[in-house]
């Protein structure tokens, strides 16, 4: 566990302990602490590492002192419900998260009419066809495209 999780949890823990009116303030405070220290720590890149913005952003995170959790998204495809939360975090629609110069758009998806439920689907059935880098910090997500475009959510 990270050193500041476990200061926190150990004051907390010596503010119940000793529970007063003045200790519900501190621990009111250490809460919210924790949860603003914990969306810090608990990110996401959903990585390709061929890709060279995936693997600048990932390098971006590392140097702002992040080790984020890495979801090799074209080894392990993501599911259609985790792509529409993903899409809800990013607050954009499946057509711009997917990816339009990729060999399979431009021979089967090109000039379609498809419904975000279709697009969803075929980014799950073809993984490489999602825009990629993303990074998500609680309930926000970023694309990293430029790689900088992240930081604006942790």
């Amino acid at each position: 566990m990270w050193p500041i999780f476990e200061k926190i949890i150990f004051s907390l823990k010596w503010q119940l302990l000793n529970y007063n009116d003045y200790n519900w303030l501190w621990i009111t405070f250490l809460v919210n602490e924790f949860k603003t220290k914990a969306k810090f720590f608990m990110i996401t890149i959903y990585h390709n590492p061929r890709c060279s913005k995936s693997r600048q952003t990932l390098e971006l995170l590392k140097t702002q002192g992040i080790e984020p959790t890495v979801a090799l998204y074209l080894d392990s495809p993501l599911s259609a419900k985790t792509l529409s939360v993903l899409l809800q975090k990013l607050g954009i629609q499946a057509s711009q998260l997917i990816r339009k110069n990729e060999a399979y758009y431009k021979e089967n998806l090109k000039g379609l009419e498809l419904t975000e439920n279709q697009l969803i689907e075929a980014m799950v059935q073809h993984p490489k066809l999602i825009e990629r880098p993303i990074v998500v910090a609680g309930d926000k997500a970023a694309l990293g495209r430029p790689p900088e475009a992240v930081l604006e959510i942790i």
